[in-house]
């Protein structure tokens, strides 16, 4: 890095996360992201194109599909594969000389490439940050080789990190606890919104009871627990559940389809488009998200940013996530009872619009007090007050839903 920045110049970051040929949460986390930090600072973008060999990949059927409208607005090189060569090396030159790396984690398929990337930045005097979205992934962990793995590898990863970025207080605490980050500077960036999405009322009328599960269908997802609570409630209640199974967890399905209330439900099981999102999310009087553990949630802050009521598990970091939400009703984790009364409370903050706590600047203010602790010279422009944030948690269970 140049010892003769001027206050004036803008610090070069280069973003690495997830593209959109295996397309998750994180893909659309890593583009509202970069496109954010380039209000601020010049921004480069590596996307891992291909994470690992398809047929190994839970959403195989739909690798490659573009279902997503979002854009950059940034350079971006698309992208580096789990075989490394050539698109390795392109990805090193495309970096270049940047101030700061930063790294995308979600999950342990990225490692060794972003060993590589994270070595080369360094011989070339650029900081590394690591914005964790979780400590592993909840599928990889269950399997003992691959949570070795990431466990052991990722320690000279974290010997070249300058610093990490975390969603919650709570994801700090058990992040140090995991890997014994100590020292190393952090900063908690709350979720920017999710505004992308268009928002479609669709014609209510005096129904208040169309529920909405959005996400991937995975064990910590709960789903399960809202099949067995929805049908303890009124006939007047419908249930739309949208989302992709993974891990092959067909339990929630099999409730669904053996549920006495079997006809108020509706099942679209598969990763839906954007436009279907905005659709579905347009039709919903309340969203229901019943995790039994999560570090941060995608379909929470397509929620708020839809202005709707939105029935949540205090567990992880969803607390911090829906602190200030006007809209939120917290539950306890698996326990359908008390999902029936959170469900029949947030029913009755249907008929307004609720604000949206959430910023991108936040997030970025995150980046700027970050960079400045571990050395990067900011423009006096940037200059940002310290946000604080504040939450009450349990034990740690990290997990991200993002989407």
């Amino acid at each position: 890095m140049s010892a003769s920045r001027s206050s004036t110049d803008k610090p070069r970051i280069v973003v690495v996360g997830s593209g959109w040929h295996f397309l998750s949460g994180i893909s659309y986390y890593t583009c509202r992201l970069s496109n954010a930090l380039a209000e601020r600072f010049e921004v480069g973008v590596v996307l891992m194109r291909r994470l690992l060999p398809r047929r190994l990949y839970p959403g195989r059927a739909r690798v490659g599909q573009q279902l997503s409208g979002l854009r950059y607005e940034v350079p971006v090189f698309d992208g580096v594969d789990w075989f490394s060569i050539p698109s390795l090396l392109g990805a090193i030159r495309f970096a270049g000389k940047t101030d700061v790396l930063v790294l995308q984690w979600w999950t342990g398929t990225v490692l060794h490439s972003y060993l590589a990337l994270a070595l080369a930045a360094r011989l070339r005097g650029a900081r590394v940050v690591i914005e964790f979205h979780e400590v592993q992934d909840t599928g990889e962990a269950a399997h003992r080789w691959a949570s070795l793995y990431t466990r052991w590898l990722i320690k000279p990863l974290l010997r070249l990190t300058s610093g990490v970025v975390v969603h919650s207080r709570f994801d700090l605490v058990a992040l140090r606890e995991v890997y014994g980050l100590g020292r190393v500077p952090a900063q908690i960036a709350l979720h920017g919104p999710y505004d992308h999405h268009a928002v479609i009322p669709a014609a209510r009328g005096e129904s208040k009871n169309r529920l909405l599960f959005f996400g991937t269908i995975r064990p910590y997802k709960g789903l399960e627990d809202l099949v067995e609570a929805f049908a303890r409630l009124p006939e007047s209640y419908h249930l739309t559940v949208v989302g992709e199974t993974w891990e092959g967890w067909d339990r929630p399905a099999r409730m669904i389809a053996e549920s006495p209330a079997v006809g108020r439900i509706t099942l679209v099981n598969r990763y839906v488009a954007d436009a279907e999102v905005d659709r579905y999310f347009g039709e919903a009087d309340v969203v229901v998200l019943p995790y039994r553990r999560s570090s941060a949630s995608g379909p929470l802050h397509i929620a708020m940013s839809h202005g709707l009521p939105v029935v949540v598990t205090a567990v992880g970091g969803l607390v911090e996530a829906a602190e200030g939400y006007s809209g939120a009703v917290m539950t306890p984790a698996a326990s359908p009872g008390d999902l029936v009364v959170a469900i029949e409370r947030a029913a009755g903050l249907t008929g307004r619009r609720h604000a949206d706590p959430s910023s991108w600047e936040r997030t970025v203010s995150a980046y700027v007090r970050l960079l400045e602790e571990i050395g990067v010279p900011i423009a006096v422009s940037d200059q940002e007050l310290l946000i604080d944030t504040s939450s009450n948690h349990t034990v740690p269970e990290l997990s991200p839903d993002l989407r």
